[in-house]
């Protein structure tokens, strides 16, 4: 299998986009929406979108991988973004040209302060040395997640510096309608961004845990293929979302040949997300986490938990729970 590019910067949508002065559904402050129109963006066209690997767009938080402290570690996703006078100055700018092209950042003066240990993401733009801002007024980037950190608990549970090992969802080797939980070494996950999904993240769209019992877990990006992706047209594409049991997900990501990453999210179709049965959280799970509690650091922690049901298989994975 050939290696997926990670997630870095923003995805393009498959379809060319256009800006309507209504309520967004993705997000509740924003007083405009992008949505698709039925015209195919050049940029897939140019990556061979009808030649790449269709997957799922889980619905969670960006995660990567690389090393921190001379070691593989997880790191959180944090886009550094402007102040308010900046932002105000910024929007004011982009309602009065319909674009952000041409406006001028100072990103010693206009820029929020992050975490020394801040780096930004891959292909980011520099200036004179300063990283330059995405069309959105963002500078994407990651910051390393601590045990001590409250503000990034939930990531820390799904990994284990200690033994170096992170619980990942990916689908079982053996049966590709399986998935499967398991311990993975930290450091066959390298250069890797992966979704961080579960309770206490965006909503838990897929039902995953209790506030009694969280459950979290990371899965690599690209590793959810979609079996029977619909043509890259618009029309079919809604008609996928809204009728195959596959199209309850929150979007599709297209990996090309070419490294390209394209993606269509149901809101740019117009429709709902969280689906009430998101198709992902019908799919049955595996447990495959091996050892014993005494093996990682707190004897209640997830990797524990997960470890004492090794073996077991559940229906679907939003019925996963460790009490009997």
């Amino acid at each position: 299998m050939r290696r997926l590019s990670s997630v870095q910067q923003k995805i393009p949508c498959v379809f060319l986009t256009e800006v309507k002065e209504e309520q967004s559904r993705k997000r509740h402050c924003q007083q405009f929406q992008v949505v698709a129109t039925e015209n195919v963006n050049p940029v897939a066209l140019e990556a061979d979108i009808d030649g790449a690997l269709a997957t799922e767009k889980l619905d969670g938080t960006c995660c990567y991988i690389t090393v921190y402290k001379g070691q593989p570690y997880l790191w959180a996703r944090l886009d550094r973004k402007p102040n308010k006078q900046a932002e105000k100055r910024f929007k004011k700018y982009q309602h009065t040209h319909r674009s952000s092209k041409g406006f001028i950042w100072s990103v010693e003066e206009d820029f929020k302060t992050v975490p020394e240990t801040w780096i930004p993401a891959h292909r980011v733009k520099h200036h004179n040395g300063h990283p330059v801002p995405d069309e959105h007024g963002h500078i994407p980037g990651w910051v390393p997640v601590e045990k001590d950190n409250k503000q990034y608990c939930w990531h820390s549970s799904v990994v284990d510096y200690e033994v170096g090992a992170a619980l990942v969802l990916r689908p079982n080797a053996d049966s590709e309608d399986l998935l499967e939980i398991a311990a993975v070494p930290l450091g066959a996950l390298m250069e890797q961004t992966l979704e961080l999904i579960g309770t206490n993240i965006n909503g838990n769209p897929y039902g995953l845990g209790s506030k009694k019992q969280p459950v979290h877990c990371l899965v690599s990006h690209g590793s959810v293929r979609i079996r029977n992706p619909p043509p890259v047209d618009f029309q079919q594409l809604c008609s996928w979302f809204q009728e195959s049991p596959e199209g309850r997900v929150e979007g599709i990501v297209w990996h090309c040949n070419d490294g390209t990453l394209i993606k269509v999210h149901r809101h740019h179709l117009g429709l709902r997300w969280p689906e009430k049965e998101a198709y992902f959280s019908e799919r049955s799970v595996v447990i495959h986490v091996d050892g014993t509690a005494e093996e990682y650091n707190i004897s209640k922690d997830l990797f524990a938990s997960f470890s004492r049901l090794n073996g077991h298989r559940f229906s679907r994975i939003q019925d996963i729970q460790f009490d009997p």
